[in-house]
């Protein structure tokens, strides 16, 4: 069988297939659980340098960069330079819906 593309997918013509691939695109981007916690600490303080992030999440400033790097390059995330700090924040916003949702998610993950 031929693997088809969504927009070659008949039963799909009334979904919005572009809906579904940013969808997918920011779920890819944060599925991971430090990722998850940078986003629910950026939540909360609105605005961390890259030390108070590596304390916060007690893991090492390489894996914590690497991490805030794809987030900014995908677009979740901001940052501005203050000397020698790089202080991030959440650019999309929305993304905090994501949290919301799966705080109210009764799924059986056990």
């Amino acid at each position: 069988m031929k693997d088809q593309t969504l927009t070659e997918t008949p039963l799909l013509a009334d979904i919005d297939v572009e809906k579904l691939e940013k969808a997918a695109f920011i779920l890819k981007t944060v599925a991971h659980p430090v990722r998850l916690a940078i986003i629910k600490l950026l939540e909360i303080d609105d605005r961390l340098s890259v030390s108070e992030l590596c304390e916060k999440l007690q893991i090492e400033q390489s894996l914590t960069s690497h991490h805030l790097s794809n987030m900014k390059l995908k677009g979740i995330l901001s940052c501005q330079r203050e000397g020698k700090n790089i202080y991030y924040s959440i650019k999309e916003r929305n993304i905090l819906n994501l949290f919301t949702c799966l705080e109210k998610c009764d799924c059986n993950m056990g």
